[in-house]
């Protein structure tokens, strides 16, 4: 920085204490300049709020947002591409409901219901990612346009504004004061301060008089709500009527009869010495065992989390790493590719390199 340059920073520090500490007034500015400022800090706050709201309404789960976007900061980290999806609850329910009809037979009529409604579930999980990414381009890559051009603009110029404020009035001050300024001085620096102010005001006017366009983007956003909630409905609409003469069908049916088979018979003979010559005349008898046979019971042996042993120690280099130490049994949750895992030991969530453990129980 030039010595003109630091001295011209010295004299805006020296105005701005005189004015927090010595009382000294500052050149005031319009009020209808004022009320801009207010409402554009207003539509900073508000575009900021929506944009964390509106991701909030597309992935509820907080826990599930947080990971992606640690995998989303790794997968950066290495310069590597990874598409994760958000899982939509809808797909989630819809994956069961699917997997376990199936798994009661198609001879089911509750399993090929079950089966119908995972498959309408997962269509409103694909009908909830084109409303993420139809609301990601028409709203909120706007919002983001907005945040990183427009008010980013406005604030350059008011801090730029309130810089040569300072200036101006220090300069003004001490040629009240008899100061050595001189009126080319003073006229040049009054004349920054209209130009900053001027430059200020027609940004935030513009972008306060935008109504048409950000009305627009909030329509964007509702159109494609609507389009999803339509979807939705039509979607359960079809399965209900779908669900009902199923219903009604298995209602028609006469109920099967069944008949429980006998299991093999623990009866046996037994010899009676008085078989033929019983002075009652009765003939041979059958008893049953005096012992019930018994059945050993079936061990049922606890199915062992994925996990792997440290052969050395790691210690995390960038955000989302875990480290661990030689011999620490390391819990998997998953294999991100064919170099790193995730995994979890002593309370700690992270991701890992795969030739720094020997594999206990796989994935």
């Amino acid at each position: 920085m030039s010595l003109a340059g630091l001295k011209k920073q010295f004299n805006k520090a020296n105005q701005f204490m005189n004015e927090k500490i010595g009382g000294a007034k500052g050149t005031e500015l319009d009020e209808d300049y004022i009320e801009m400022e207010r409402k554009t800090d207003v539509t900073e706050k508000l575009v900021s709020e929506i944009t964390t709201k509106t991701q909030e309404y597309l992935q509820p789960n907080p826990a599930m947002r947080a990971k992606l976007m640690t995998q989303a900061a790794w997968s950066k980290v290495r310069r590597q591409h990874m598409n994760t999806l958000y899982p939509q609850p809808e797909g989630t329910l819809g994956e069961a409901l699917s997997t376990h009809g199936k798994d009661l037979g198609y001879d089911s009529g509750f399993g090929q219901a079950c089966v119908e409604t995972g498959e309408s579930f997962s269509q409103l999980a694909d009908a909830k990612y084109a409303l993420e990414d139809s609301i990601k381009q028409n709203f909120l890559e706007p919002l983001h346009q907005l945040q990183s051009k427009d008010l980013k603009e406005i604030a350059h110029h008011r801090k730029k504004l309130a810089g040569r404020r300072l200036d101006y009035d220090c300069k003004k001050r001490k040629k009240d004061k008899g100061g050595v300024v001189t009126d080319d001085e003073l006229s040049v620096a009054e004349e920054k301060f209209e130009e900053s102010k001027e430059l200020a005001e027609t940004a935030m006017h513009n972008l306060l008089s935008n109504d048409v366009e950000q009305i627009s983007q909030l329509s964007a956003f509702v159109d494609s709500c609507l389009t999803y909630h339509q979807q939705a409905v039509e979607i359960l609409n079809s399965l209900k009527s779908s669900l009902d003469n199923k219903c009604n069908d298995a209602s028609s049916k006469p109920r099967s009869q069944h008949v429980p088979k006998r299991v093999a018979s623990s009866v046996k003979r037994t010899s009676d010495p008085f078989d033929s010559n019983d002075s009652n005349g009765k003939s041979g008898s059958y008893s049953l065992a005096s012992s019930q046979p018994e059945y050993a019971q079936p061990v049922v042996v606890p199915k062992a989390k994925p996990s792997a042993r440290a052969l050395y120690d790691f210690e995390p280099e960038n955000e989302g790493e875990l480290g661990f130490s030689e011999g620490d049994l390391i819990e998997l949750t998953q294999q991100v590719d064919e170099n790193w895992f995730e995994g979890k030991v002593k309370g700690q969530v992270g991701f890992f390199p795969i030739n720094y453990v020997e594999v206990v129980n796989p994935l």
